[in-house]
C-alpha cells in the first residue's frame, strides 16, 4: 500500500524564499519558480525521506500526490486561454525529481478556482449549475470561493473545453516521461469530489425540511423532461403511475416549491427533503461496553428494518468529552411512500446481547394527502411497555435526532425522479470524463475517481449530493473514497466497501481527526490496507516556506499534519504515518 500525502507548497522553489523583495506571496512563488524553471522538490524530498527514510521500500510505501488544477494551469494570451507551459513542465519535473509513488490528482471540480480563468467562467451562466430561482449558488469553503461548475457533459460549454483540452494535454505530457518515471505513477484521480451543490456549502448539508439543490439551470430542466420521457414514454403513463397529470412532457416541473409556504401550479412541484417518499431515522449512540447487538425499527408496531450503526457523528465527538469513536451515529431511510395519510409511529428499538429489547427513541410522524386534507385524529399503534434504554442498558448516551416530532410528509413521484435524474447526471459527467481519459491515453488500471461518500455521515441530506450512483464496484473506473473522521476505520464503510463489491481502491484524502486516543490512526491506516486499499492520501502536508504561511491561513489548518500541531490529532497522525511506512 502506497501512503501518497496531499501536499501544498510543492511548487514553491528555495530561490523565492530567499527573494523578499519581489516576491511576497504565495502565487508569486509559484511564478517565479516555474519561470526560473526550478520546484520544491527539495523540500518534499526531505518531508517525505523524514517519513520513511532510506527511500521506498516494503510492503507499505510512502510517495506523495500532484495535485494539478485543470482550469488554474491556463494564462491569458494575446490570442486567447493558454496553458501555462512552465507549470505543466514544473509537474514532470517534480515526478522526475521524486524517485518514489506518485499519485496524480487532476482535478476539476467545483475547487478549482485558482487563477483568472475561473473568474472568467463565472460570469457565463452555461458553465454553471442554478438553483431554482435561477441564480448560482454563491458558495465558499472556509474562505476559499468555490463555483458550481456544470455538470453537462457538452463540450462546447466553456468550463469544459478548457477541463477536456486540460486533461488531453496532461496525459501527453505524462507519456513524454522516461520509463520508470512513468512507472512510478501509482494511480490519476479524475475531477474531485463530483456531485450536485447547494446554499450553505461549510454547514449546510445537515438534514432540514427547506432544501435548495441545483440544477436548475434551462439546460438541466430540458433534460430531466427528456429523461421522463424516456421512462415513461407518454404522459398517460406517468399520470398512471404517479397520479400527476400534465398535457405534454414540456408541462412537467422540475420540482422546487415547498407546499407549506409556496403557491403551487400542480402538486408535481411540491420538494423538500422528504419529499422523495423516504424519511431518514437517526441519531446517535455512545455504547463503549458493546451492550446494544442490533437495532430496529418498528413503525406503528411492526419491524421495518435494521437500522445502521456506527455512523460518523465527528460533530458529537468533538462535543462530549467522554466519547472516544465518532462512529456513534445510526440512521435508517424508511419509504414511507405506501403509508395511508395519518399519523404514524416510528420507534427504534436496541436489542441487547441476552435478547432483552428496549426503546432507544420513538417519534410520530404525519403522512399528508396531496390536497392536504384532514388526516383523521387516530392514534397510531406501536410497541407497549417498553423499557427506555438509558434506563436498563448501563454506560449508554444517546439522542435521537431526526424526524422532528410529528413531521408532516407529502411524498410526490416527480421528487424522486428528480432526485433519480439529478444523480444520473452525476455519473454521467465521470463517466464522460472518464472515458476521455481513457481516450487521451491514460491506462485504465490507473485511473481513479475521487468522491465523497455521504452516505457515512448519519446527519447529512444525502439527496443535496446526488453522488451515491458513482459508488460502485462496477464503474468504468476504480474507485476513490475520500474518508474523514470515523469513516476512516469504520465497520460501516468497510460493509459498504464489500456490498459494492469494491475492490482494489483509493482513498485520496484520509484523515481520522481524532485526538482522544492512541493507537487510532495506525489502526486505521491497517484497516484500510488489510480491505485491499491501493494507496491513501493523508490530508494534509505543507512544505510552504515559513514567510508565505502568515498569508495563506485558513480553516482546515488544524489538519496541517505535523509534530507540533496538536489539533485534530495531527501529530498523532503523523507520528502514526511514520511508524506505519516501517511495515
Amino acid at each position: 500500500m502506497i501512503i501518497a500525502p496531499n501536499l501544498v507548497g510543492e511548487f514553491i522553489c528555495p530561490k523565492s524564499a530567499a527573494d523578499s523583495s519581489g516576491v511576497t506571496t504565495q502565487a508569486q512563488a509559484v511564478d517565479f519558480c516555474a519561470k526560473h524553471g526550478e520546484t520544491g522538490a527539495i523540500a518534499v524530498n526531505t518531508l517525505l525521506d523524514r517519513l520513511e527514510p532510506g527511500g521506498p521500500k516494503g510492503d507499505v510505501q510512502v510517495g506523495y500526490t500532484l495535485t494539478l488544477q485543470l482550469l488554474g494551469l491556463y494564462r491569458k494570451s494575446g490570442t486567447g486561454w493558454q496553458i501555462d507551459e512552465s507549470h505543466v513542465d514544473a509537474s514532470l519535473q517534480l515526478i522526475r525529481e521524486i524517485r518514489r509513488p506518485v499519485v496524480i490528482y487532476l482535478a476539476a471540480d467545483h475547487f478549482d478556482t485558482v487563477g483568472p480563468l475561473a473568474e472568467e467562467l463565472a460570469k457565463d451562466p452555461r458553465n454553471l449549475m442554478a438553483l431554482s430561482d435561477g441564480t448560482p449558488p454563491q458558495l465558499g469553503y472556509f474562505g476559499y470561493t468555490i463555483l458550481p461548475y456544470t455538470l453537462s457533459t457538452d463540450p462546447t460549454i466553456p468550463v469544459n473545453m478548457y477541463r477536456y483540452a486540460a486533461l488531453e494535454y496532461i496525459a501527453g505530457k505524462l507519456r513524454t516521461l522516461p520509463r520508470e518515471a512513468q512507472e512510478r505513477i501509482v494511480a490519476v484521480n479524475l475531477v474531485g469530489e463530483l456531485h450536485h451543490m447547494f446554499p450553505d456549502f461549510e454547514n449546510g448539508m445537515g438534514l432540514k425540511q427547506e432544501m435548495r439543490v441545483t440544477d436548475y439551470s434551462p439546460v438541466s430542466v430540458a433534460g430531466f423532461r427528456q429523461w421522463l420521457k424516456t421512462k415513461y414514454t407518454s404522459v398517460q403513463t406517468l399520470a398512471q403511475r404517479t397520479g400527476l397529470q400534465y398535457a405534454s412532457f414540456d408541462e412537467v416541473p422540475a420540482p422546487a416549491k415547498d407546499i407549506r409556504k409556496d403557491k403551487l401550479q400542480s402538486f408535481g412541484e411540491h420538494y423538500d427533503a422528504y419529499a422523495n417518499g423516504i424519511l431518514p431515522i437517526g441519531g446517535w449512540l455512545w455504547d463503549p461496553a458493546g451492550a446494544v447487538k442490533r437495532l430496529d425499527l418498528y413503525v406503528d408496531g411492526k419491524q421495518a428494518g435494521t437500522v445502521s450503526q456506527q455512523l460518523n457523528r465527528l460533530d458529537v465527538y468533538r462535543a462530549v468529552e467522554e466519547i472516544t469513536s465518532p462512529n456513534t451515529g445510526y440512521r435508517i431511510d424508511y419509504d414511507y411512500s405506501g403509508l395511508r395519510p395519518g399519523k404514524h409511529l416510528a420507534q427504534i428499538v436496541a436489542v441487547s446481547g441476552n435478547g432483552s429489547k428496549s426503546l432507544l427513541g420513538e417519534r410520530e410522524f404525519v403522512v399528508v394527502p396531496r390536497n392536504q386534507s384532514a388526516t383523521g385524529t387516530r392514534t397510531p399503534s406501536g410497541l407497549k411497555s417498553l423499557p427506555s434504554s438509558e434506563k436498563v442498558v448501563s454506560g449508554i448516551r444517546t439522542y435521537m435526532d431526526t424526524p422532528k416530532p410529528l413531521q408532516d410528509l407529502y411524498f410526490n413521484p416527480l421528487a424522486r425522479d428528480w432526485n433519480t435524474y439529478r444523480a444520473a447526471q452525476v455519473y454521467a459527467f465521470l463517466q464522460d470524463f472518464h472515458a476521455r481519459a481513457l481516450k487521451a491515453g491514460i491506462p485504465a488500471d490507473k485511473l481513479y475517481s475521487h468522491q465523497i461518500v455521504p452516505n457515512v455521515n448519519s446527519s447529512w441530506n444525502h439527496e443535496l449530493f446526488a453522488a451515491n450512483t458513482t459508488l460502485f464496484g462496477n464503474t468504468p473506473w476504480k474507485q476513490g473514497l475520500n474518508m474523514y473522521g470515523g469513516s476512516t476505520n469504520s465497520p460501516w464503510m468497510q460493509f459498504f466497501i464489500a456490498a459494492r463489491k469494491i475492490a482494489d481502491y483509493g482513498v485520496p484524502e484520509f484523515n481520522p481527526q481524532q485526538w482522544k486516543l492512541d493507537g487510532v490512526h495506525l489502526a486505521a491506516m491497517q484497516t484500510q490496507m488489510d480491505a485491499g486499499a491501493r494507496f491513501i492520501a493523508p490530508y494534509y502536508f505543507s512544505v510552504i516556506p515559513q514567510r508565505f504561511k502568515a498569508a495563506t491561513e485558513h480553516g482546515v489548518n488544524r489538519m496541517e499534519l505535523g509534530p507540533d500541531n496538536s489539533k485534530d490529532g495531527s501529530d498523532k497522525f503523523y507520528n502514526a504515518i511514520i511508524e506505519f511506512a516501517k511495515r
